[in-house]
């Protein structure tokens, strides 16, 4: 069966990057919604933004190796979608109480880790070496990404299932461990090519 050419303009308008481009635009809109947390249908709404964003976290990447529609525009919005994605909600939680204590130290090495790869990842780019996402890594993103959907439900979701908020917030340090683990090992990647560099 011949596979259909597609000129590398149009790659950006394909299915996988819009969603990407969907990711980018939720971010704003989950923010404000979470603004007004004290409503318990905004926090239903965000949190169904949020859980649709988060899927095609997983699509987009697919799709594009599937249907061979990588394009450079997608491989550098991806991460800087999922990254803008997870900092925005956690400093919005943070914001309306849902995150306190010490499970503010969870969001922080979250955060720090973001910074951490992202720099890595820019400095090995110009060095022109990949570093692949481990099994552990996507592990991490599937919890975190649990752990933030339960606490945008917050005291909405307690009305459903009680102790909402507790399971987010053991996901969350869950995932802010695994957090550790795996920016421990980029760096430890990293730290070999500027020895080697």
């Amino acid at each position: 069966m011949a596979t259909e050419t597609i000129r590398p303009g149009s790659r950006n308008w394909s299915l996988p990057n819009m969603l990407t481009y969907g990711r980018l635009v939720a971010v704003p809109v989950v923010t404000g919604l979470l603004f007004w947390p004290e409503l318990h249908w905004v926090r239903w709404t965000a949190l169904g933004i949020f859980a649709v964003a988060a899927i095609t976290d997983f699509f987009d990447g697919y799709l594009a190796r599937a249907w061979q529609q990588q394009s450079s525009l997608g491989r550098m919005l991806d991460p800087i979608a999922d990254k803008l994605l997870v900092v925005s909600c956690l400093l919005m939680l943070v914001a309306d109480g849902m995150i306190t204590g010490y499970f503010i130290w969870a969001a922080v090495v979250i955060l720090c880790r973001e910074m951490l790869v992202s720099g890595l990842r820019e400095y090995l780019a110009e060095l022109r070496v990949s570093v692949p996402v481990s099994t552990v890594a996507k592990w991490k993103t599937t919890l975190q990404l649990l752990a933030i959907g339960f606490l945008i439900a917050g005291p909405a979701g307690e009305v459903v299932l009680p102790g909402n908020i507790w399971i987010g917030k053991i996901l969350l340090v869950i995932s802010a461990i695994l957090t550790l683990y795996t920016g421990w090992d980029y760096f430890r990647a990293g730290l070999k090519h500027v020895a080697d560099d």
